[in-house]
C-alpha cells in the first residue's frame, strides 16, 4: 500500500496529524509505516491510494514492441479493457505546455498501440496532431497492463514482478512466441544472443542451429492433448456403456497445484464425490479431481457438507482447475476430427 498524505504538524506537541480519505482508515490498523518524501514523479497525483509500482518488464525497451502489438493486447483483454485500466488514472498524463491548468473533467483517448488519460483540456489541444511524448505515455500504459495482467492471471500477488521465464511460459501457452525478440528468450533460456547481421567464421556456422522461439517452444508442451471425435459409436447407442478417462499425466500436475483448501502445498488428486459423477464403487473422471494436502483430504471425506461450507463447493473447484489448465496450455487439442 502506497499513499500521498497531507501532513499536520503540531510542533509544540511533537506529533502530526494526517488527513485520511474515508476508504483509507482500514489500512491503519495496528501497523507499522514508512515515511517517505513524495517521489517527483507523484507531485502531481492527488491525495489518497496511488498505484503499485510499475512492472519492471514494462519499461524494459527490447519488450516495447511486443508488449504493445495488437495481438498481445487482444490476448488480455483488448483495447477495451485498457481502456478500463488507464482509466484509473485520476490525473491528466499530459505534461503542462500551457501554464498551471488541467480541466478537472478526464478523458482516455487511444494513440497509436496504446491509451493515454488526458483533462478535456489536453484533450482538444492534442487531438489529431503529432506528440511524440504522448505517444510514449500511451505505449507505456499499454506494456504496464499487459504486465499486470499477466501476473494477475497467475494469481500473483500484488506488486510481485514478473520475470522473464513466467513471461516466455504465458507467450507459449498464448501462442505468441514468435511475436517475442529473440533477444529475450535467448535472455529468459540461458542463451548467448547472436545479434543479426555482422560476419562468422565459416567453422563457427551450425547448419543444426535452432531458431531461439523454436527452443523455447519445444522446451514446454502440454501435459495433456485431447483429441475431439464428435462420432464415436457409443453416441449412437441409447444407453451407452459408460467409459471411465483416465490420465496420469494430468492427475500428476493436479497434485502439484497448491491445496484447494488450505493454499498449501497438495498430496492428492481428489476425485470429486456426491455429485454424480461416477458410477457404483467407481471414481469420477481423472479431469474431475481437484489438488488437495492430506489433512484436506481426509477433513472432505469425513465431513462434505460442511467441508464444502468452509472451502467452496467441489464443482466449482474443479472449474477453477480446469480454467487454470487451460489458460496455461497443460490442456491443449491434439487433434479434431
Amino acid at each position: 500500500m502506497r499513499a500521498l498524505l497531507k501532513p499536520y504538524p503540531q510542533r509544540e506537541l511533537g506529533i502530526v496529524q494526517f488527513a485520511l480519505p474515508a476508504d483509507m482508515m482500514k489500512f491503519f490498523s495496528s501497523k507499522r509505516l514508512l515515511i517517505t518524501d513524495a517521489p517527483a514523479d507523484l507531485h502531481t497525483f492527488p491525495d489518497g491510494l496511488v498505484p503499485a509500482e510499475a512492472q519492471s518488464l514494462s519499461q524494459d525497451p527490447r519488450l516495447a514492441d511486443f508488449l504493445s502489438s495488437p495481438a498481445v493486447i487482444s490476448s488480455v483483454g483488448g483495447m477495451n479493457a485498457l481502456t478500463l485500466w488507464v482509466k484509473r488514472h485520476r490525473v491528466c498524463q499530459c505534461p503542462d505546455y500551457n501554464g498551471e491548468f488541467h480541466h478537472h473533467e478526464l478523458v482516455q483517448v487511444p494513440r497509436g498501440r496504446g491509451v493515454v488519460c488526458l483533462c478535456w483540456a489536453h484533450d482538444n489541444e492534442f487531438r489529431e496532431k503529432e506528440s511524440p511524448k504522448l505517444d510514449a505515455t500511451a505505449l507505456a500504459n499499454a506494456a504496464e497492463f499487459v504486465t499486470e495482467a499477466i501476473r494477475h492471471r497467475y494469481s500473483l500477488p500484488e506488486g510481485r514482478h514478473l520475470t522473464l521465464p513466467e513471461l516466455c511460459w504465458w507467450a507459449v501457452s498464448k501462442g505468441l512466441v514468435h511475436q517475442l525478440p529473440e533477444e529475450i528468450i535467448c535472455a529468459a533460456l540461458g542463451m548467448k544472443y547472436k545479434p543479426p547481421g555482422g560476419q562468422r567464421k565459416e567453422a563457427d556456422v551450425d547448419p543444426w542451429e535452432r531458431h531461439p522461439s523454436e527452443v523455447l517452444a519445444n522446451i514446454i508442451k502440454p501435459v495433456l492433448a485431447l483429441a475431439i471425435d464428435p462420432e464415436t459409436p457409443e453416441s449412437y447407442v441409447r444407453i451407452p456403456k459408460r467409459r471411465r478417462y483416465e490420465n496420469a499425466k494430468y492427475t500428476q500436475w493436479v497434485k502439484r497445484q497448491p491445496c484447494c483448501g488450505c493454499g498449501n502445498g497438495s498430496d492428492d488428486p481428489h476425485h470429486i464425490t456426491g455429485n454424480g459423477f461416477g458410477g457404483m464403487a467407481t471414481k469420477a473422471h481423472d479431469l474431475f479431481v481437484i489438488p488437495l494436502c492430506r489433512r484436506c483430504h481426509d477433513s472432505l471425506h469425513a465431513n462434505t457438507q460442511a467441508w464444502e461450507e468452509e472451502h467452496g463447493d467441489q464443482m466449482y473447484l474443479v472449474m477453477k482447475t480446469l480454467d487454470r489448465a487451460l489458460a496455461t496450455g497443460v490442456i491443449a487439442t491434439g487433434k479434431q476430427k
